[in-house]
C-alpha cells in the first residue's frame, strides 16, 4: 500500500469505533471517520471468532490486497477500520473485493470517474 499507513494502537481503533459510522454487509464491517490528513490510514480487525492463526492471517491478506487494488480510486483523509465477519472465512478474493468495494461507495470513498481522469491530468501537467 503505497499512499496508506496503517492504525496500529488500540487507542487509534477506539477513536475509529467511537467518532466513525459504520455501514455492514454480509462478509465485512467498515467504520470511516475523517483525520484530517492528506493520506488514509487503514486497519483491519479479524476475531478469534472467524478461526485460528492461519485462517485469520488469510483473511486479514485478502481484505488488505483487495484494499490496495482500489487504493488509486479512494479519497484521502480518512480513517478505516474493516472488521470481518466469521463468514469471511470462507469467502474468495472476490467475495472479499466485492465487498469492500461495496462498504467503500456506500461510505462514499470511491472517486468518480470524472475526479479519477482530473487526477490523472494533473500529475501529467506536474511533470
Amino acid at each position: 500500500m503505497k499512499f496508506t499507513e496503517s492504525l496500529r494502537k488500540n487507542f487509534q481503533f477506539r477513536y475509529v469505533y467511537n467518532r466513525g459510522r459504520s455501514i455492514a454487509n454480509r462478509h465485512l464491517v467498515m467504520y470511516v471517520v475523517k483525520n484530517g490528513t492528506q493520506g488514509n490510514k487503514l486497519g483491519v480487525s479479524v476475531s478469534k471468532k472467524v478461526g485460528k492463526s492461519v485462517v485469520r492471517s488469510r483473511v486479514t491478506r485478502l481484505i488488505r490486497e483487495s484494499y490496495r487494488n482500489m487504493e488509486d480510486d479512494l479519497r484521502c483523509g480518512y480513517d478505516i477500520v474493516v472488521i470481518a465477519r466469521v463468514i469471511c472465512k470462507d469467502a474468495t478474493y472476490q467475495e472479499v473485493s466485492v465487498s469492500l468495494r461495496h462498504l467503500l461507495k456506500k461510505h462514499q470513498l470511491l472517486l468518480s470517474q470524472q475526479a479519477k481522469e482530473a487526477g490523472k491530468e494533473d500529475e501529467k501537467e506536474m511533470r
